[in-house]
């Protein structure tokens, strides 16, 4: 399927969705609110086992695209439409990452700025080159944050980091990203995606659905105790227990040779 602003390219087990309007820094429009979703879910319904999701050109995304919000509210004649359905759109394009039943990864390339950076930390993984940069720019612009940013960004890095990130708009380069927890590795802006694609088919080729319910138990313990997250877990390793994947990991342990799991 072809898609006005990504380009979507399966790769064996992996799926690849680049961010493509590099002209705009690959901001935000409502059209790539609602071909990401579409790439997302159907990268997923098609049997792909991880997605990388990269952006083209020389950044990953500059946030919501400003000049298109500002004609939809013009167009209305109201301001709150400037927030309805953009930000709706982007608010599910998050909930889709977070939803997917297999892992994601984000392959930053450049600027992550604003619903960006929010995006790349709704993956769950975040590889950067060494260039990227990541910045909570919204209160440049006198704007209170998207995208989940006040749910993840204080959970990874703390709430003083986070409140200086959030009120001040500075942006960080990779390096500090990585030490404060925001991201996972940095490595050489020409080895970014050899190396987002050596992990994600290390993560295909993993016990797959075993890793939707580590998606989904990481979900829950946010707003859980700790008697109630043992009882999630007790019931997810059940579901985990029943399948082939297991199974496999099992005989593969007392063959003493490497598992082949399937995803299922």
């Amino acid at each position: 399927m072809a898609f006005e602003t990504l380009q979507v390219e399966p790769r064996g087990s992996v799926t690849v969705i680049t961010l493509n309007r590099p002209s705009a820094l690959n901001a935000f429009t409502v059209q790539m609110g609602n071909d990401l979703q579409a790439a997302v879910n159907g990268a997923a319904e098609s049997g792909a086992r991880a997605i990388i999701v990269t952006g083209a050109g020389r950044a990953f995304s500059a946030g919501g695209d400003l000049r298109e919000m500002q004609r939809i509210a013009e167009q209305e004649g109201r301001l709150e439409a400037f927030f309805d359905k953009p930000l709706q759109l982007l608010n599910d394009c998050v909930l889709a990452l977070r939803k997917a039943p297999v892992p994601i990864i984000a392959a930053v390339n450049g600027p992550a700025f604003g619903a960006g950076c929010n995006f790349a930390l709704a993956c769950d993984l975040v590889i950067a080159g060494e260039s990227a940069r990541f910045s909570q720019a919204f209160v440049n612009i006198g704007l209170s944050p998207d995208c989940g940013g006040t749910f993840i960004l204080p959970r990874l890095v703390g709430f003083k980091r986070a409140a200086y990130m959030l009120m001040t708009g500075d942006p960080i380069d990779a390096r500090r990203a990585e030490e404060m927890g925001m991201i996972n590795a940095v490595v050489p802006d020409d080895e970014l995606m050899n190396e987002a694609l050596k992990l994600a088919t290390r993560l295909a080729n993993g016990p797959t659905a075993v890793m939707a319910r580590i998606k989904e138990l990481m979900e829950t313990t946010v707003n859980n105790d700790y008697a109630g997250q043992l009882d999630n877990e007790h019931k997810a390793q059940l579901l985990s227990g029943q399948t082939g994947d297991f199974k496999e990991g099992v005989a593969a342990f007392v063959e003493k040779r490497p598992p082949r799991f399937t995803g299922s």
